[in-house]
């Protein structure tokens, strides 16, 4: 089954210093996490919150994309999109 992301909402973690979002299979939610060094060009470790989270909203869509195709490269309990993911 592929994913879907119904719940538009998103969070920034502080600690990863990521975007946490979720997407679905089916009945089960998946955790997914995007690093700031994969939604902004430089600065990554003294990204803010709101700069996060603006970069995130405006590639949602990529962002969707490349999780969809992490996710179908093998099944885990969560994911961690860095800047690789998005070459």
């Amino acid at each position: 089954m592929a994913l879907s992301f119904p719940n538009r909402s998103r969070s920034f973690n502080e600690a990863r210093k990521a975007v946490r979002f979720l997407a679905h299979d089916g009945m089960f939610e998946i955790p997914f996490f995007v690093e700031s060094g994969a939604l902004l060009k430089s600065a990554a470790p003294h990204a803010t919150e709101a700069e996060c989270l603006l970069a995130f909203d405006a590639a949602r869509g990529l962002i969707e994309d490349v999780a969809q195709s992490v996710y179908s490269s093998g099944h885990r309990s969560l994911y961690i999109l860095t800047r690789n993911d998005f070459l």
